[in-house]
């Protein structure tokens, strides 16, 4: 298998276990070690996989990292784990104090699930404060792997991964910022579209009355961008029936890249309805959602498998669709879309909410 497969088979196995795995040596044994045998590392080797290295630090008092990857006998890669529970907030103190002493240029802090590495891109010798990669197991995307490869014992290369890591730590900077402002654009972004659009005067009150115009014109953009990759990429026939129902994981994939939907009122309003109706039913707090270019989304337990309707709130007619089981007792994505009128029409379908919780518990 490739490295893509043998995450994805990794990925299964901590969406099954991670409930039951409870502290850090577990989340070692059950998902660390087998990410960096993926990776090609012998974790059994102590020449090549230091467990619970010691650096040279006066004040370190018998700390130690949890694992060293040595690479010709030095250490070049720094692994601190935490237990699959943590969240790995201002959790990088120790990893810091070890890159910083040593001739480690990869630190790594992990917590079996999400992988943060971090490199000394700001100041040479001294751990940056954010890391230049970020991935999580279970929402890995394609260009993420890749960058992966790069970490592989058989094709690790030092230069090649640190002459990518500054591309990357400052490609991920403008993402994170381009979504930011796609989804609440501030007043400078807001003043700067009016600049190259408008020709009156800017007064707040123009401001405001084009903010919501702005989101409205980012998000059909986004959609339009969508739509044009999936027709290419599915050869569409004009004779086919023009509606395509999009894969969750493609959506999801090109979202990522094109920095996401806008979720709107509507939609919010939507999905506190859909809590009210699963009221007594079941504990709301397992009521999620994830919003899409294509459709909201309301999922059970934040898994984009097991949704229980999806609202269609985009275009002119707004649309409600739920899940059915086809004829073997399987459940099928491709029930029918309802149309309503408004919002408050959602009210009417409390039963077949609780037909489509019933499919998943």
């Amino acid at each position: 298998m490739d490295l893509k497969d043998n995450i994805e088979e990794l990925s299964k196995k901590i969406e099954k276990y991670k409930d039951r795995v409870a502290n850090e040596e577990m989340t070692k044994t059950a998902f660390v070690l087998p990410f960096f045998d993926m990776l090609g590392y012998d974790t059994r080797n102590p020449f090549e996989f230091h467990a619970e290295f010691t650096a040279d630090i006066a004040d370190a008092k018998g700390e130690k990292v949890d694992y060293a990857i040595l690479i010709d006998d030095i250490p070049r890669i720094l692994v601190e784990c935490k237990d699959c529970s943590n969240t790995l907030e201002n959790c990088d103190k120790q990893l810091t104090r070890y890159f910083n002493v040593t001739p480690a240029k990869i630190g790594v802090l992990t917590n079996g699930i999400i992988y943060k590495f971090y490199t000394d891109l700001e100041k040479p010798n001294m751990m940056d404060d954010k890391p230049f990669l970020e991935i999580n197991l279970l929402k890995i995307k394609d260009y993420q792997i890749n960058e992966l490869k790069k970490f592989t014992r058989n094709t690790f290369d030092l230069d090649n991964i640190l002459n990518s890591a500054e591309e990357l730590k400052y490609s991920n900077a403008i993402k994170k910022l381009l979504k930011f402002e796609f989804d609440n654009p501030t007043e400078n972004f807001i003043s700067y579209i009016l600049n190259e659009i408008y020709d009156g005067i800017k007064t707040q009150k123009v401001k405001d009355r084009f903010t919501n115009t702005i989101k409205k014109s980012i998000n059909e953009f986004l959609n339009d961008i969508v739509r044009t990759k999936l027709e290419g990429a599915l050869e569409v026939n004009k004779s086919v029936e023009n509606e395509i129902e999009v894969p969750q994981e493609l959506v999801e994939e090109i979202a990522e890249t094109e920095c996401g939907p806008v979720t709107t009122e509507e939609e919010l309003q939507g999905f506190s309805i859909i809590k009210a109706l699963l009221y007594g039913i079941i504990e709301l707090d397992r009521v999620t959602y994830r919003d899409t270019l294509n459709y909201f989304s309301i999922t059970i337990d934040d898994k984009v498998t097991k949704w229980i309707c999806r609202l269609y709130f985009n275009g002119p007619t707004k649309f409600v669709r739920f899940p059915e089981l086809d004829e073997e007792g399987n459940k099928t994505d491709r029930g029918p879309k309802i149309a309503i009128t408004s919002i408050n029409d959602l009210y009417n379908f409390k039963e077949k909410l609780i037909e489509s919780f019933k499919m998943y518990d």
